[in-house]
């Protein structure tokens, strides 16, 4: 339970947190762009299992790859993209500290 609250508390609380401080006066448009980075979450549909609990997304899924995360980093240049980037990589820090925990 508590390995479960972490990750989803990092999921959602990491972008509240940064929309936040670092875009105060449009925190919440921020924060909405930055969960919709949840979108990476699609290529889990792939695996199989869908879900498993013990097993650790970096480097499993394929936008969850050292590939993708350099593309989410690159993202970041272009101000256009900065936000969802942010959000991206707010989920793969979160996805990494699960990783952790297992």
């Amino acid at each position: 339970m508590l390995k479960f609250t972490i990750h989803y508390g990092l999921h959602f609380c990491l972008p509240l947190a940064i929309a936040l401080v670092f875009y105060r006066k449009q925190w919440l448009k921020m924060y909405l762009i930055m969960l919709a980075a949840f979108v990476i979450d699609l290529d889990h549909l792939f695996a199989n299992p869908i879900f498993d609990s013990n097993r650790c997304s970096i480097n499993f899924h394929p936008l969850h790859s050292y590939y993708a995360i350099a593309v989410y980093v690159l993202l970041l240049l272009p101000k256009s993209t900065r936000v969802f980037a942010i959000g991206l990589l707010a989920h793969i820090v979160s996805d990494g500290v699960d990783c952790l925990l297992i």
